[in-house]
């Protein structure tokens, strides 16, 4: 929680004046009682109408100050909470889209979308709510003992007995909900992960007809969060019956030992009137403190889950790349890589070295390392062993928005935005010319769809590219990598659903548009890493075959199984 006091900086003002005058309204309502008792004894009791009046003048005066610093406190604290959730989520936010692949994949894409909405609406109201009544519940409770004290020191032991009991109970029960707020907002990850998984998925599920098992896991998951809600539910409707039970039991003690004291005359019926009227107070002070600490309870879970995100270290920025005369712009010494968690490396003793201009083709089988082998090169993850040097400069040292400027990258799903095709060209380089954008279009085999659109450029489309088809959607990525012709292109099998034709017009394109690019493509088909100046056959995160297809076809087994299956007689001519 202390990591996010900080957000609170800018609202200073409104945390002092809040209380501030939350506290004058709980002084005006102290004052109530007393003047209450003085209309019994000295109005009722002198039969003084002109009293009674001018007394119940000051109660309605009493009223209208209390609802103006009442309703001033609100504001105050209104604007100082969404001021802070406001703050907070922007710079959670910005963290988030700091964080490296390892970060992200700690936590979960949906435990983060759950943090980032639920958890900091939690801590907004926890903040709000402790301006609001934080100090007025605590100033009642001992504003009220105080005067009760001072009407009849005796009487008012009933409050010191009751007290601590209360505060048994309260303690109790956060002792209980703390960390069960914390499991029941862990089983809300699990649904988040669940619901964006079937919206994501909805075609895949359909295709298989498993709608049904995808309800029946999600109404598991439901339950779950129903069931850890209502166990925690259980434990804090304890609170308020228990409080009222205590509170009401000790009104009934004043009732029964102050009829005695007014019967000796040492207490008359204004202030023992005033006595129940403070004890009444104290009763209702005390369980919206208790509702409170229920509300802090929950705003610290998630204020530990909120910070537990912040924690997570940011991606290390190094020095710009600088302009290098080096031979080789990419170089894997001896580099390899493990996942968090993993028993095995996913990557392992890889070296090579790529000269600029040049073309490296990726084959292998489905988990050999071919993709993380490629994420290594514009620093998604951090090498375990080794070093990956691009342009002279070990990518741990490098400033990562510098070296993902030279690098444009093409995802194995083809992730497109909502907007025009324009909007989503522009994504390497915002200053992009209508005429580069169309010649990388022309280069990626996508301008011969996109100039029939009715609106060209200007086509809108809606969310991860749906009214597209999955070549579409693929050309048009190529096409967004290749704006501002970067100094290395990476295709991670972004050209699983072309056919060979378009495949082939491809690779002659980036041949004759993109000579001063290095292209690193990874694919599944030995024809599409025909020409390729250098081809690595991975297998099992190892480097099994590095050569040329001819080279490879003679001297690797691996390759050459590869090639023969996919061998037939179309692909042959």
């Amino acid at each position: 929680m202390k990591r996010l006091l900080k957000f609170l900086k800018n609202y200073k003002k409104e945390l002092v004046l809040g209380p501030f005058f939350k506290l004058l309204e709980a002084i005006f309502e102290l004052i109530v009682p007393v003047v209450m008792a003085n209309i019994i004894d000295k109005g009722i009791g002198n039969n003084d109408s002109s009293y009674i009046l001018k007394m119940s003048a000051v109660l309605v005066i009493l009223g209208i100050c209390g609802l103006a610093f009442a309703l001033t406190c609100q504001y105050l604290a209104s604007k100082c909470a969404y001021g802070f959730g406001t703050e907070l989520r922007e710079a959670l936010y910005r963290h988030i889209n700091s964080l490296s692949y390892s970060s992200v994949d700690k936590i979960g894409t949906a435990s983060l979308v759950n943090r980032l909405t639920n958890d900091t609406n939690t801590v907004q109201n926890g903040v709000n709510m402790f301006i609001r009544l934080a100090v007025r519940a605590p100033f009642l409770v001992i504003g009220a003992a105080v005067m009760a004290v001072a009407i009849d020191a005796k009487l008012s032991l009933v409050f010191f007995i009751a007290a601590p009991l209360i505060s048994a109970v309260i303690f109790f029960i956060m002792r209980k909900t703390i960390p069960m707020y914390k499991k029941t907002q862990q089983k809300l990850d699990r649904a988040a992960l669940l619901t964006r998984e079937n919206i994501e998925g909805t075609r895949v599920i359909r295709a298989f007809s498993r709608q049904q098992e995808e309800i029946d896991e999600f109404n598991k998951a439901v339950d779950d969060i129903s069931k850890s809600s209502i166990a925690v539910g259980k434990i804090s409707a304890i609170l308020n019956p228990a409080a009222f039970v205590i509170m009401n039991l000790g009104i009934v003690a004043i009732i029964w030992f102050g009829g005695v004291r007014i019967n000796a005359g040492s207490l008359t019926q204004g202030e023992l009137t005033a006595f129940t009227n403070y004890m009444t107070q104290i009763l209702l002070a005390l369980v919206v403190l208790a509702n409170l600490i229920v509300t802090f309870t929950k705003a610290f879970a998630s204020a530990n889950r909120v910070s537990e995100v912040f924690e997570l270290p940011s991606e290390e920025n190094g020095r710009e790349i600088p302009e290098s005369d080096s031979e080789n712009i990419i170089e894997f010494r001896n580099v390899s890589f493990r996942y968090d968690g993993a028993g095995e490396n996913s990557v392992d003793e890889l070296s090579f070295a790529l000269k600029r201009g040049e073309m490296l083709g990726i084959i292998g089988g489905t988990g050999s390392g071919k993709s993380t082998a490629a994420s290594l090169i514009p620093c998604f993850y951090r090498v375990t062993s080794g070093e990956v040097i691009v342009s002279g400069k070990n990518v741990n040292t490098c400033d990562m928005d510098s070296l993902r400027k030279i690098i444009g990258i093409v995802p194995q799903k083809a992730v497109l935005f909502t907007g025009t095709v324009r909007e989503n060209m522009k994504w390497h380089n915002e200053n992009a010319t209508d005429d580069e954008i169309i010649s990388a279009l022309k280069t990626a085999q996508a301008w011969e769809f996109v100039e029939k659109m009715p609106e060209g450029l200007d086509t809108y489309i809606t969310q991860g590219g749906r009214n597209l088809s999955g070549g579409q959607k693929q050309r048009i990525s190529i096409a967004r990598a290749l704006v501002g012709k970067p100094e290395i292109i990476i295709l991670d099998d972004s050209t699983s659903a072309l056919d060979y034709a378009t495949d082939l017009k491809l690779r002659k394109a980036l041949q004759n548009d993109m000579t001063d690019t290095t292209v690193i493509m990874i694919s599944q088909r030995t024809t599409s890493l025909k020409d390729a100046d250098k081809i690595i056959v991975m297998d099992d995160g190892r480097s099994v075959g590095i050569g040329t297809h001819d080279e490879l076809l003679e001297t690797c087994e691996v390759y050459h199984e590869i090639y023969q299956s996919q061998m037939n007689e179309k692909e042959e001519k």
